[in-house]
């Protein structure tokens, strides 16, 4: 099934994306010994909450318009299936998260498996901004792309730092 999404499913999508990428940001600082790593860490998940409650204080901003459904969902599998979506391709259900982080043996690697879980959130938004149909939403979306952009940003400039 093809779904058109709405700015509000996207944006819950991101809170969840958020929720998961706390987790991990949380857990990755019990698992490293570099200090420098666990302050950025413990950086990206402070920033992770804010950027949840960005998002949810968009969602409440959005126009009635952004809120409606895109397809008829008398079982409200669409929550069912944004959520599923957001575990996939993001930051993980925490069974999964646990056994990726368990295969982490150095600050390096925690560095590039977080830069790689925030290339795939731009990716993701990316792909959700092209199947949202109003502008407005649209917009809005790019705003959650430069958020995950400024985190690549702040773990690329580590990995950098680490390797001098």
């Amino acid at each position: 099934m093809l779904y058109a999404f709405n700015a509000a499913e996207v944006f819950q999508i991101a809170m969840d994306i958020e929720d998961n990428g706390r987790s991990f940001y949380e857990k990755a600082q019990e698992k490293i010994d570099n200090e420098e790593v666990k302050a950025v860490f413990k950086s990206l998940g402070l920033a992770e909450i804010q950027h949840r409650e960005l998002f949810a204080s968009l969602l409440s901003k959005l126009p009635a318009s952004a809120t409606e459904s895109t397809v008829w969902d008398p079982e409200d599998e669409m929550n069912q299936y944004l959520k599923m979506m957001a575990d996939m391709h993001v930051f993980r259900t925490s069974d999964d998260l646990d056994s990726r982080l368990a295969e982490i043996s150095t600050a390096e690697e925690a560095l590039k498996l977080a830069l790689d879980f925030e290339k795939d959130s731009i990716v993701f938004f990316l792909s959700m901004k092209d199947m949202t149909e109003e502008k407005q939403g649209r917009d809005l979306i790019d705003r959650l792309v430069k958020e995950e952009m400024s985190h690549h940003k702040q773990i690329s400039l580590e990995i950098v730092r680490q390797k001098k």
